[in-house]
């Protein structure tokens, strides 16, 4: 499995489960002491650390569930700020990629679970590695690519997953259990063809539904870490804020034996280790770049390489190009980047290209 840039350590307990930090979540009877050292010694991953998976992370940390991965391919933003509740303006400043930020702040919540922050794009060449030795995966993310990748891997592997989304002020949820329930192309059996949805870029997004859709991810999360699987709602569960409208859809004969993933075994989306790819950023007047294989760049000898282009600003993590008219390049140690001021992926492929030469 790739390494993750940092993890950080648990520190032990210095007081029983229903005692201590943990003793208003026991006392609550479908959890108890059992069900929370089957909290304590089971394994998430969040995919995703924007808006959804920074409800989720939170809820999964302060619940004492003992290991936790976030994955996230992204750096912090003033306009994350409004709905991405982990972070603060300082993160902004400190140019810090999303999961080490959120890893952070995490640890400060609660230093007895294991934080496994990992700095990446989850794709179809990593999802082997970086899904690995969980026993869930919760969906954070903001594109129907990850979601089917997801599921395709979750099938495989027999390993449960959360979907979750939210636009404006509606979101959506389901729980997918591998062999009992739907997977999630039963019922969405193809990606929506480009602009035929809305997005937060073009219809915005209010935090409550954020918060209201990951607190129901994290919610089931915690039902089956727990063992309580009886407890899941069993649906396609719709909120609508704006208009107080909140529609569980039954999924329980959505299950279709035809279907490409569950039905047929096979897993287009875990099997196409596509090539560089660049895709347009949820809200963001942002394009990222990936590259068409695994690279490691040593950021230090870039950056003084490109230094005669623009101001260059670098860590550990990342470094940062300013373009001039309002053109950003932030490039990672990974090969990706993220062209800020543009939703052009010529463009954005084009300057990649002219930066990097490839």
């Amino acid at each position: 499995m790739n390494k993750p840039i940092t993890q950080i350590n648990a520190a032990p307990e210095t007081t029983t489960m229903g005692q201590g930090r943990y003793a208003r979540q026991v006392r609550f009877s479908p959890v108890g002491e059992n069900g929370q050292q089957l909290l304590a010694g089971s394994r998430a991953a969040v995919v995703g650390m924007g808006a959804l998976g920074s409800v989720i992370a939170q809820h999964l940390v302060r619940s004492g569930v003992g290991y936790v991965r976030i994955i996230d391919r992204d750096i912090i933003e003033w306009s994350n700020l409004q709905r991405q509740m982990l972070y603060t303006e300082q993160d902004v400043l400190s140019l810090l990629p999303k999961a080490q930020a959120a890893a952070a702040h995490l640890h400060a919540m609660n230093s007895s679970v294991f934080i496994d922050p990992i700095v990446a794009d989850l794709t179809a060449m990593n999802a082997e590695d970086l899904l690995a030795d969980v026993d869930l995966i919760v969906d954070g993310s903001d594109n129907f690519s990850v979601r089917y990748l997801i599921n395709d891997y979750s099938v495989k592997h027999s390993i449960p997953w959360i979907y979750g989304g939210a636009v404006g002020a509606s979101g959506m949820t389901m729980t997918i259990i591998p062999g009992e329930s739907p997977c999630y192309r039963c019922l969405f059996n193809e990606p929506p063809p480009p602009g035929t949805t809305d997005t937060c870029e073009t219809a915005g997004v209010i935090s409550p539904i954020v918060d209201i859709i990951g607190s129901l991810q994290a919610t089931e999360a915690i039902k089956l870490l727990s063992s309580n699987r009886k407890a899941l709602h069993g649906t396609l569960f719709q909120v609508d804020l704006w208009n107080h409208a909140w529609l569980p859809i039954s999924v329980a004969h959505s299950k279709r034996s035809n279907c490409i993933c569950c039905g047929d075994a096979r897993f287009e989306f875990l099997d196409d280790q596509v090539s560089g790819s660049a895709a347009a950023l949820c809200g963001r007047h942002s394009v990222q770049v990936s590259p068409s294989h695994n690279v490691m760049l040593n950021l230090d000898e870039l950056a003084e390489r490109l230094k005669s282009v623009g101001n260059v600003t670098s860590n550990r993590f990342l470094l940062r190009i300013e373009l001039g008219a309002d053109l950003t390049f932030v490039l990672f140690q990974d090969g990706r980047a993220i062209v800020q001021g543009t939703d052009q992926l010529t463009k954005a492929r084009s300057i990649y290209a002219e930066l990097l030469g490839n």
